[in-house]
């Protein structure tokens, strides 16, 4: 053994992974199939879990293995997996076993009863739970503040996007609200002169489910290592060697599912396609959720909302819920193109969802820096969801600020990312045409191959070995760029 020291924190490594893809699997079913009366039992089961791996990442001869490796004669690519096991155990040993423990457990509990209060519109119900799940965020965030230097929300941001600050938000997202608002206003008003016909349902669950599943093949998913099925909220879930997916169907409007279903392939081919032979290791995990939600969004709206690619989920649309004049290709691509300002983030098309974003990250960056407490929530949600889209949510908390799984999950300094997404996912597109002029009559012609042969080598086989600007950098020849995205906006809508 010529690297003792890194030998023994690769093997600890993959014991936590094989005791963490349990936990994934678990939390999964916990959304998608468990019955109501086992939360109880199963919140208990993923904290002892959750409590166990804390215990075996903050064990102290860790500390010791990490600086007698340092000291070791290692490759390039094992002195990067050692970055990130040490930026890993740096973040573990800043909490408490006991405040992760108790983070599990009120984060079951709170998302548990959202299923049900949400559709009840029951925001005196979720309050309390709430209350507690930002109480011990916030010792959460006060103890990795002063652990790293960072304020309280740059704090858990890191934890989500390492490195960006919410300073760069608020550089980027001030650009956005300069421009944004009349961008809205004035593809509106483009489109308001344009005939649509909307699809006519109802639209069974079971048929949606089969056209959600060609559209994953359509896509190059695995199902031999990845499945779909429904939650309250779709989300991606389980282990790269096994991919959890899930999506949320209405009988009424089969579009929200199919293009959710799109969204999580994205992400679902990301984690298949992370490098193998480093899995278990903190170096082969996605760099950064930015970088995942830019995978999700080439789907979804670079890819999913492109003309070419409208020629392609058409006769799928026809196959499986019946042939119809909205599911032709040019009036298709117009549905999935139609921007109108409306309630719900998930739904909401790519050039209102930026709004829904800096709305959240407006407010849970104040929450947690003590600024407002949860009472003020719904009162600044209105406020600004009026400002931004001109939609009134007063008393409206189910598709207000219930509407969303993560606050009650705790993803605090989640919420940047997707529109850091958006904008990577822009910038990626904007290369892959200037290194591939023929890119788009490709996707026309419904060669997708270019597309996630791309993604692979620049951003699905890196994993974390490359910091998210190096990553960036190396994939676009430029530092991340606001301008593509609103290039792509402005050349796709105007």
């Amino acid at each position: 053994m010529s690297n003792p020291a890194y030998e023994r924190l690769v093997q600890r490594h993959l014991r936590m992974h094989r005791l963490g893809h349990l936990q994934s699997i678990a939390a999964w079913d916990q959304s998608a199939f468990m019955p109501p009366k086992g939360n109880d039992a199963r919140a208990a089961a993923l904290a002892e879990v959750g409590g166990l791996l804390h215990e075996m990442g903050t064990a102290p001869e860790l500390k010791t293995w990490l600086d007698e490796a340092a000291a070791e004669p290692l490759s390039d690519f094992e002195r990067d997996s050692l970055r990130e096991m040490r930026r890993a155990w740096d973040a573990r040993n800043a909490l408490p076993p006991s405040l992760v423990e108790a983070i599990s457990l009120a984060t079951s509990h709170c998302e548990h009863a959202w299923r049900t209060q949400r559709p009840a519109n029951d925001w005196s119900g979720f309050l309390p739970n709430l209350k507690e799940v930002v109480r011990l965020q916030r010792e959460m965030a006060s103890r990795l503040s002063e652990a790293q230097g960072l304020s309280k929300y740059d704090a858990l941001l890191d934890r989500y996007e390492p490195g960006m600050r919410s300073a760069d938000i608020d550089r980027v997202f001030g650009d956005l609200r300069q421009w944004l608002p009349s961008l809205i206003q004035r593809v509106m008003v483009k489109q308001s002169t344009e005939a649509v016909l909307r699809p006519e349902g109802p639209f069974p669950k079971s048929a949606q489910r089969e056209l959600g599943l060609a559209a994953m093949q359509l896509m190059g998913f695995d199902f031999e290592a990845g499945r779909l099925d429904e939650s309250a909220h779709p989300f991606c879930g389980g282990v790269p060697e096994d991919v959890r997916m899930t999506t949320r169907y209405r009988e009424d409007d089969c579009l929200p599912a199919l293009m959710g279903v799109i969204h999580e392939t994205g992400h679902g081919r990301y984690e298949q396609n992370l490098p193998r032979e480093w899995l278990g290791l903190p170096v082969a995990e996605a760099r950064s959720m930015g970088i995942h939600e830019s995978q999700s969004l080439s789907f979804e709206m670079q890819l999913g909302s492109h003309p070419g690619f409208a020629r392609q989920l058409a006769p799928l649309l026809q196959r499986h819920l019946g042939a119809q004049p909205a599911f032709e290709a040019d009036n298709l691509h117009q549905l999935l193109t139609r921007v109108k300002p409306g309630y719900i983030r998930v739904d909401a098309d790519e050039v209102t969802y930026p709004a829904h974003v800096i709305l959240r990250y407006e407010i849970e960056r104040a929450l947690i820096e003590g600024e407002i407490e949860c009472e003020d929530i719904p009162a600044l949600w209105h406020a600004k969801m009026t400002e931004l889209l001109g939609l009134s949510t007063e008393g409206n908390y189910t598709n207000g600020c219930m509407q969303d799984v993560h606050w009650s999950a705790g993803l605090f300094g989640y919420f940047p990312c997707y529109t850091l997404g958006a904008m990577y996912a822009a910038q990626w597109f904007a290369t892959m045409r200037r290194e591939m002029p023929d890119l788009d009559d490709r996707i026309a012609r419904g060669d997708l191959i270019p597309v996630f042969d791309w993604l692979k080598a620049k951003v699905w086989s890196q994993g974390s070995r490359r910091s998210t600007p190096e990553l960036v950098q190396r994939a676009s020849g430029e530092p991340l760029n606001p301008a593509h995205f609103r290039a792509h906006l402005e050349a796709r809508y105007l």
